[in-house]
């Protein structure tokens, strides 16, 4: 008779228990949201998204306009020159969508690099600009002091790449036409750039980086110094989702 007055105590306790539990948990978390919020997103989501066409995208050079087509069903990593040079965050910009590609590792082939400039960019800049993508991150990739130095020292636009360093780094003098760079380099249409102008109205500073879907859509931005893990943590969750690109 004890041992049944014990398991009927048991049961109304287990009963009492499960009904408060998740009164307790709902009130518990009213209190203290911080604690199971979850950061699904480290850009800016563009809301609503920008749409854009394949014919939007014209290419700045010859290499380019051979390769638009690589345009086509990618994930778009795109860097945005909005004046007619490239500052040093600029081009640290840049250099860093070429470390987020390598970081996605199977899924690189899933993703282009591209820069959109949106002002006239010089020919000599350019070609400097181009080449130094390929020199610099060379450089970024060596741990001796020196070419640290020289790093900080060549992300000055004022400083061109010469024959010497060319040389030294063991790179061909026709790398200046970047014939084998994975960098394509386009101008918005005046439609696109009409599209646009809120959002880069918004965003002015140099080193402004979109993310632009398969079919199109720019649909988040990274302002300026943005970290390359963070990026790369983003675009590998869009990629796990996406059934295109």
């Amino acid at each position: 008779m004890v041992d049944q007055q014990k398991k009927n105590r048991l049961f109304i306790i287990a009963i009492f228990a499960l009904s408060i539990i998740p009164v307790l948990g709902a009130w518990f978390l009213y209190l203290h949201p911080a604690w199971f919020s979850a950061q699904t997103n480290y850009g800016q989501l563009v809301t609503p998204a920008i749409p854009s066409e394949y014919d939007d995208y014209l290419g700045f050079d010859a290499f380019s306009e051979q390769n638009l087509a690589e345009l086509k069903r990618h994930w778009l990593l795109v860097n945005v020159i909005n004046k007619t040079s490239c500052s040093a965050q600029c081009l640290d910009a840049i250099l860093k969508t070429r470390q987020i590609r390598l970081m996605l590792n199977k899924d690189l082939s899933r993703t282009r690099r591209v820069v959109l400039i949106t002002e006239s960019l010089p020919e000599q800049s350019a070609q400097q600009l181009w080449l130094k993508d390929s020199v610099l991150w060379r450089l970024r990739q060596a741990e001796h002091g020196g070419d640290q130095a020289l790093l900080q020292q060549l992300l000055n636009p004022d400083q061109s790449v010469d024959e010497a360093l060319l040389t030294r780094l063991q790179v061909s003098p026709n790398e200046l036409n970047a014939p084998t760079t994975d960098l394509i380099r386009v101008k918005p249409s005046s439609k696109l750039m009409n599209s646009m102008s809120t959002l880069l109205n918004a965003q002015q500073q140099d080193g402004l980086l979109l993310l632009i879907d398969p079919v199109g859509n720019i649909m988040m931005t990274y302002p300026a110094g943005f970290d390359p893990y963070k990026v790369k943590n983003d675009l590998m969750h869009l990629l796990r989702i996406s059934q295109i690109g």
